[in-house]
C-alpha cells in the first residue's frame, strides 16, 4: 500500500515541480530581455515612423552591431515566455467550466503572438543585413518590422478576454468554494486587453500617441503587458502553492 501511495504521489509532485520551473525562469528570461530591448537603439527612443529613407539606412549601417544582438537575444530567448503562458493554461484547465474551449482557444492565441513577435525580430535583422542595401528597401523593412511589433495585437487582446471569461465562469473545483484564480485576475485581463487594443492603429497612423511610437501604441502596451506578466507571476505563484496544499504535497 506504501508503495502503491508514493507511486500515486510522484505524477502530482512531478507536475508540481514542472510548473514551478516554468514559472521561476520567466524572471530569468525578463531581465535578459529588459537588456537586448535597452541594447536595440532604435527603441530609446523609438524610431519615429516618418523618417526619411536616408535617415532610417544611415541607422542600420550606424548600429548594426547593436541591432544584430538585441534581436539575435530576442530571437533566442523571447520563446522562453511562452512557458509562463502555458502555466496560465495548465490552471485554466484546471477551472471548474465544463469545457477546455476556452483555455485552448488562450493557447492558440500565445502561439500566434509569438510567432508574429519573431517574425518583427527577423524583419529588424534582415534590414540591418546588408550596408549597401537601397535605403528605401531597408524603410520598407523596418516599416514592416516595426509594425509588425507593434500593430498586430488581436491575438493579445484575444488572450486576456479569454482568460477573464475562464475567471468569471469559474466557481471552484470539486466542491470547494475557491476559483483557481482571484475574480479580480479577470478585471486585470480586461484592462490589459483593453490597454493594448488601440496599438492596432499603428499600422494605419503615422504621427502622434497612436503612431508606432506613441505613447498609446508602444509605452502603454509595452507597460500593460509587463503589468500583466508581473501580476500574474504573482498569482500563479500563489495558485501553485495553494494547489500544492490541496494535493498534500505541502503545507
Amino acid at each position: 500500500m506504501q508503495i502503491l501511495a508514493a507511486a500515486e504521489e510522484l505524477p502530482s509532485t512531478s507536475a508540481l515541480k514542472a510548473q514551478l520551473v516554468c514559472l521561476w525562469i520567466t524572471p530569468v528570461v525578463g531581465a535578459i530581455l529588459l537588456i537586448a530591448f535597452v541594447t536595440f537603439p532604435g527603441f530609446l527612443p523609438p524610431m519615429a515612423p516618418d523618417m526619411s529613407p536616408a535617415e532610417v539606412a544611415a541607422f542600420y549601417a550606424d548600429n548594426t552591431a547593436m541591432i544584430r544582438f538585441s534581436m539575435l537575444t530576442y530571437n533566442l530567448c523571447a520563446i522562453m515566455l511562452v512557458p509562463f503562458f502555458m502555466l496560465i493554461v495548465v490552471q485554466m484547465k484546471r477551472m471548474s467550466t465544463q469545457t477546455h474551449v476556452l483555455a485552448y482557444c488562450y493557447l492558440t492565441a500565445v502561439v500566434s503572438g509569438a510567432t508574429l513577435f519573431a517574425l518583427a525580430d527577423i524583419f529588424f535583422l534582415v534590414a540591418a543585413f546588408r550596408a549597401d542595401r537601397d535605403p528605401e528597401l531597408v524603410q520598407v523593412l523596418n516599416d514592416l518590422a516595426w509594425i509588425t511589433l507593434v500593430a498586430p495585437v488581436g491575438m493579445l487582446v484575444a488572450q486576456n478576454l479569454l482568460l477573464a471569461a475562464a475567471v468569471f465562469f469559474d466557481t471552484g473545483r470539486h466542491g470547494s468554494p475557491d476559483p483557481v484564480f482571484p475574480r479580480w485576475v479577470g478585471h486585470v485581463a480586461v484592462l490589459t486587453g483593453l490597454a493594448m487594443a488601440p496599438a492596432a492603429a499603428a499600422a494605419v497612423v503615422s504621427t502622434g500617441p497612436l503612431a508606432w511610437n506613441g505613447a498609446v501604441s508602444f509605452w502603454l502596451r509595452i507597460a500593460a503587458f509587463a503589468t500583466f506578466v508581473t501580476v500574474m507571476f504573482i498569482v500563479l505563484r500563489n495558485t501553485l502553492h495553494r494547489q500544492a496544499i490541496d494535493e498534500g504535497i505541502a503545507r
